[in-house]
Parts: C-alpha cells; sequence; structure tokens
C-alpha cells in the first residue's frame, strides 16, 4: 500500500510538471545552455527509489529469513520484532536505522549484508510514558554486535539520556562479531560507556532472551535490573567448552549460566521467567513503578485502598516465642495498597526481602530480614543484595520503607574469610548515602552492628518506629548474659535469673525510646496508616551534601 500511494502522487506531480513544461517551454541550465531532462543522470523515478526502500524495508524485517524465524519460534522464542510489539503499547513504536548495515568485507561478509544489521532500534511508549529500546536478533548473525550494530544501541542510548528516558535492552546475542575483529570489541566498550553514564540517570533495564556470552553479558551487568527466560536464555563470559578446556570441568550451558543459576546462585539475574511473553509483561509491570529519569519523580497510581486502613491480623503476626520464625512478606503484602508487591530476587539470599510496593499510590521500595531464613541474619550475598537495591532507589528518589527483624550478622569462618565485614559495609554504606524519604519499623530483634545498619536513627532515618515486643540490644539475652555472668555458667537456674533480668531491662523498645533513637512505639494493626502518615511528611524532603565527585563504597 505505501508504495502504490508514493507512486499515486508522483505520477500526479509528474503530469502537472508536464502541463508546465507545455506551457513555459524546456526549463534550460543556466550555465550550459542545455535541456538537464535530456541528461541520463537525471533520469531516475522517485517511484523506482520508493520501490526499492520498500524491498529494503522487507528484507530489515525478515531478518535471517523464514527459514531461520522458523528456528527462533521452534525454540519456544520469539523474533526481535515480535518482542518489541509485545514489550511497547499498540501502534507506538518508531523504528530507527532500518536500513543500517555492517561495513565488513572480510571472511566473505561483503555479500551477506542485512538491513538492521542483527539489532531492532527506536522508542515507543509504556501505558503512555515513554522508553527507548533495543532488540538483538538471533537470526542475524546469531545476534553478533558488529561496529555498525553498536553505533544504533549507542544512538538510542544517547537520544534516551537527552530526554530523559528510560532504556530497554532485549538481549539475544553469542558475543562480538568474530569477522570484524576489534571494531566488534571497541563497539562493546562504547554501548559499556554509555550504560555507566546512564547509571542513575535514566533507568536500564535487561532482559536475556537468548543466548549471551563473553562481552554480551557486561552491558546487562551494569544495568539496574536483569530478567531472564527459563531454558533458552544463557549468560556466561566464557562457555562450557571453554570452560572444559581450560579447567577441565565438565558442565552444561544451563548450569553454568542458566536462568536458575544466576538467580539461585550468583544473584546476577533478579528474576526467572518461564518465556518470552510473560518476561516482556513483567518488564511492563516494573516500569510502572520507576521514574522515567532522576529528575522526576515515580508515577502516582492511586487505587480504592485507603492509607488509613487497619489490619489487625498484623497484631499476632510475630509468634510470643522470640525463636519462632514469621514470614515477613504477610507483612509486606498487608501495608502496601491492593497487596501488590513486586518483589527482586526472591530466590537469591532468601534472608532478606526487597522490591517494589506503593503506599496511598505513590511508589516505594521495601527492604526486610525475613525470620524463615537463617533466622534474618544478615550475610554476604543478602548484604549485597540489599545494598544495590537501597542504592537503585536512592537514584530515583524512591522512599525506602525497611521491616527489621535481625538478630546480628552471620557468623562463621566462611563468612569471615569471604569478607563480610566488607560486604556488609556495602549495606552500612548505602543506607548512610542514602537521601531519600526512609521509614523503619523494627518487628522484632534489632541485635548489634546491625540493628545500626538497617536503616537506624543513627544512618539519618527519617522516622523510626518500632512494635511493642521490639528487642533493641547489643545482643540476644542469653548470649549476654553468658558473656557478663560467665563465672555463673555453670548456675542454670542463677543464669536463667540473669537473662530474665537482662530481658526486662534491655530487650525492649523503651531504652532505645528513652534516648530518642525510637521516634514512636506503635501498634501492628496501625502500621500502613503510621508509614502512609510519615512518607507524606517526608515528601518534600531535602538534604545538602558536601560536595564530591562520588564517595568510595567499599566494593
Amino acid at each position: 500500500m505505501p508504495s502504490f500511494i508514493g507512486f499515486t502522487i508522483f505520477s500526479i506531480i509528474g503530469r502537472l510538471q508536464a502541463q508546465y513544461s507545455r506551457r513555459a517551454g524546456p526549463v534550460r541550465c543556466a550555465t550550459c545552455q542545455r535541456d538537464p531532462s535530456n541528461d541520463p543522470g537525471n533520469r531516475r523515478p522517485v517511484h523506482d527509489i520508493i520501490q526499492q526502500l520498500e524491498e529494503k524495508r522487507a528484507k530489515a524485517r525478515l531478518g535471517g529469513g523464514e527459514k531461520r524465524i522458523a528456528a527462533q519460534h521452534a525454540k519456544g522464542k520469539l523474533t526481535a520484532r515480535e518482542r518489541v510489539e509485545l514489550l511497547l503499547d499498540e501502534g507506538s513504536f518508531e523504528e530507527w536505522d532500518m536500513f543500517v548495515e555492517h561495513r565488513c568485507a572480510d571472511f566473505g561478509m561483503a555479500d551477506n549484508r542485512i538491513p538492521g544489521d542483527g539489532v531492532v532500534t527506536g522508542y515507543g511508549v509504556i501505558n503512555g510514558r515513554l522508553v527507548f529500546v533495543f532488540s538483538q536478533d538471533f537470526t542475524v548473525f546469531g545476534g553478533a554486535l558488529s561496529e555498525a550494530h553498536a553505533e544504533k544501541i549507542c544512538k538510542v542510548m544517547d537520544q534516551a539520556m537527552k530526554v530523559g528516558a528510560p532504556v530497554i535492552g532485549l538481549n539475544d546475542s553469542g558475543g562480538a562479531r568474530i569477522q570484524e575483529g576489534v571494531a566488534s570489541l571497541g563497539g562493546y566498550a562504547e554501548v559499556f560507556q554509555r550504560n555507566v553514564s546512564a547509571s542513575g540517570v535514566i533507568p536500564q533495564i535487561s532482559l536475556i532472551m537468548g543466548p549471551c556470552a563473553g562481552g554480551a553479558v557486561y552491558s546487562p551487568a551494569m544495568t539496574d535490573f536483569i530478567f531472564m527466560v527459563k531454558d533458552s536464555s544463557y549468560m556466561f563470559v566464557t562457555g562450557p567448552e571453554v570452560v572444559k578446556t581450560v579447567t577441565h570441568e565438565e558442565v552444561t550451558a544451563e548450569d553454568l549460566g542458566g536462568a536458575l543459576s544466576h538467580t539461585t546462585r550468583s544473584g546476577v539475574a533478579d528474576l526467572a521467567i518461564e518465556n518470552d511473553v510473560d518476561a516482556l509483561l513483567m518488564a511492563r509491570r516494573l516500569f510502572n513503578y520507576l521514574p522515567l529519569n532522576n529528575r522526576e519523580k515515580p508515577p502516582v497510581r492511586h487505587s480504592g485502598d485507603p492509607a488509613d486502613r487497619i489490619e489487625m491480623s498484623l497484631d499476632t503476626l510475630v509468634p510470643d516465642n522470640p525463636n519462632k520464625p514469621y514470614d515477613i512478606k504477610e507483612l509486606i503484602v498487608k501495608t502496601v495498597d491492593d497487596g501488590d508487591f513486586f518483589e527482586l530476587q526472591p530466590e537469591y539470599a532468601k534472608n532478606i526481602v526487597i522490591g517494589f510496593g506503593r503506599m496511598d499510590g505513590h511508589t516505594v521500595g521495601f527492604v526486610a530480614n525475613q525470620p524463615l531464613v537463617l533466622a534474618g541474619c544478615l550475610d554476604i550475598k543478602s548484604s549485597i543484595k540489599a545494598a544495590r537495591f537501597v542504592r537503585f532507589c536512592d537514584a530515583f528518589s524512591i522512599p525506602l520503607v525497611t521491616f527489621v527483624d535481625v538478630p546480628g550478622f552471620m557468623p562463621g569462618t566462611a563468612q569471615e574469610y569471604g569478607g563480610i565485614i566488607r560486604h556488609g559495609a556495602k549495606l552500612l554504606y548505602a543506607y548512610a548515602e542514602c537521601t531519600v524519604p526512609k521509614v523503619t519499623v523494627i518487628t522484632r530483634k534489632a541485635y548489634g552492628g546491625a540493628y545500626d545498619v538497617m536503616s537506624s536513627k543513627h544512618l539519618r532515618g527519617d522516622v523510626n518506629l518500632a512494635w511493642p515486643n521490639a528487642e533493641i540490644a547489643v545482643m540476644g539475652p542469653k548470649g549476654a548474659v553468658e558473656i557478663i555472668f560467665r563465672e555463673e555458667k555453670g548456675d542454670p537456674a542463677r543464669i536463667a535469673a540473669r537473662e530474665a533480668e537482662y530481658r526486662a531491662k534491655f530487650a525492649n523498645p523503651f531504652v532505645a525510646g528513652a534516648r530518642g533513637y525510637i521516634d514512636d512505639v506503635i501498634q501492628p494493626h496501625e502500621t500502613r496508616r503510621r508509614i502512609c502518615r510519615s512518607l507524606v511528611m517526608l515528601r518534600d524532603k531535602k538534604i545538602d551534601e558536601p560536595w564530591r565527585k562520588h564517595g568510595n563504597i567499599p566494593l
């Protein structure tokens, strides 16, 4: 249809020009005094160019061809363009650089050029909000990145930063295009530089929807969130064959870098999702919680859930036995608007919970110790997990709500040798550096250094609340008594009496409250109301920091 319309338009123009020529005579060149229409170099009907243009568009849309598209579908995977169509609002995609081709002439590449060069780029909207996107096409050279391929990605990233809009990358690439050598490596470095420049300026989301190897994994690693598709996506620096050659380890691609490996063992990815469609829908859901850039506030989406809602079931959430666990997610779900909680990294470092929810329509980041796992202790993995999330929320003006039930840091040689001191300090640093509104609720235990780390008043916590059964102390009663009264350890009755004395004197919220470290002791059922009120009060919070290039977080 477009070519027909174009042909019609230019036919009309041609007829008008012919009529004009008959009236006025031929137009002659001022310098050579001849009719330029007789010059063969000037005779190229415009409709031929339009036809050629449409042929190139059709070739670009076809990617690697019907056979490779069928192979992609046979694996349960969508094509690059199908993914973009599902991700964005219908009809909103504006494509850029459809006609870009690689410039390599080695290894027979001169005769193998496909318009678009293996990546679809452009912009559109998700629920009416602007977003830039690139989608790698595995049917074209296995999605391998060339110099031109990289330039297309860099172009949309540069534009995204100019206008202040997020970037979503749909990754499906075998890595650098070997035929281009160092030019391909240079292309990756250009993308990496933009990932770094955009960090903390615009949200960056990566969806791993196929094999990503070598340099292809480092760009997603520097983005804010990574979703992987089960059974079809992989991330590794070196594949199973190289691993076998170098280390003599035999490992499958799935075990080495599959979605489950990276969401349970390494923590590289945030979510492992069943298929392409669900992954794209999940990306749309996450996008709804985020601001477009670091100068805007997150979108407000009011619901019918009253901000002053009372939740009486919370009064019985924490067991009377201090050693008995409970599910902190129940508290989060019963506190947020409509029970809608978007958890991140649910299968990694389960002793801490992170994710997004809304309070009175406003996006809030949640961090919570999980008593069901390791009694809620902080260890290396949970510290890193929470620290990265806190820093993201701080970068994009998302308030933080912290639910605390932590008996301390995990003891043991594995933790000490693994660097728990440095990694635990990451979480401390993140909370101390954070300038967004911070509301903390201590539900039960807050012992030792972990009390300090978990958004305490001393780390510029804005509103710090505690439930009536909160225990705030250097350590638990049993451990404290065994140290203070070690000479009485052989007398169980005296130790029990000392323990009861310590619990009555220190294992409660009143000592901390007397010093102003706790702003108020509240009933569990009024938690939502008090948090919502606090966030309203803190909405215009501003902190002036001393000038510095950047801090030196203990990486």
